[in-house]
């Protein structure tokens, strides 16, 4: 399980990755860029230490997150005051029905397996309006493949399968992003709107 595995090395990832000096401007540019657009409520899903959360809320965003892991909660509570906070699943989210103008799924998918991955995709649906919007961040292959991630296992996907994923939940896709580097893993982002 993913949160036992997040929840054993947490101080170590928040170390590493848990501030927006860690994260690429371009990642931060595709971020701004979607949540801009945006009307309502905000929800971080998988939200890590919270520093994305802190980020939109800096910027305006009435935002809260969640995440499974106990220890990233704690965490994101303390380093961010005044910003929401709660332990639960992307899986099984306590929100109402259309809850939310956008949600934020940044890397919180990536440890589904390909046959579970339309669970949490389902629940984003659910709780987000019609016209709303969904930006996914995950790790880009050339096919459908897990890897030894850091933390544990992960998996790989081409973006037009993720976004078929994405789409049969009920999101229209409206941009796609990737991006590679040498010496980096691929990564890519699927810009999404609620269809009515």
């Amino acid at each position: 399980m993913s949160a036992i595995a997040y929840e054993a090395r947490a101080d170590e990832y928040i170390t590493a990755l848990g501030s927006m000096d860690a994260v690429h401007p371009v990642d931060r540019a595709i971020v701004d860029a979607w949540a801009g657009g945006l009307s309502g409520p905000v929800l971080d899903a998988g939200c890590g230490p919270g520093h994305w959360t802190r980020h939109l809320a800096d910027r305006g965003v009435d935002v809260r997150g969640v995440d499974l892991a106990p220890r990233f909660v704690e965490h994101a509570r303390s380093a961010h005051p005044g910003v929401r906070f709660d332990v639960g699943s992307i899986d099984g989210l306590d929100a109402a029905d259309g809850a939310f103008g956008g949600i934020l799924s940044w890397f919180s998918t990536i440890h589904h397996e390909p046959e579970e991955i339309s669970t949490p995709l389902r629940e984003f649906a659910r709780v987000t309006r019609p016209g709303g919007g969904l930006l996914v961040g995950f790790f880009v292959g050339t096919s459908l493949e897990p890897f030894d991630h850091a933390v544990t296992r992960a998996w790989r996907w081409p973006a037009g399968e993720l976004a078929r994923r994405v789409d049969a939940a009920g999101f229209d896709v409206i941009e796609t992003h990737t991006r590679e580097a040498r010496g980096e893993r691929a990564v890519g982002a699927l810009r999404c709107e609620r269809r009515a």
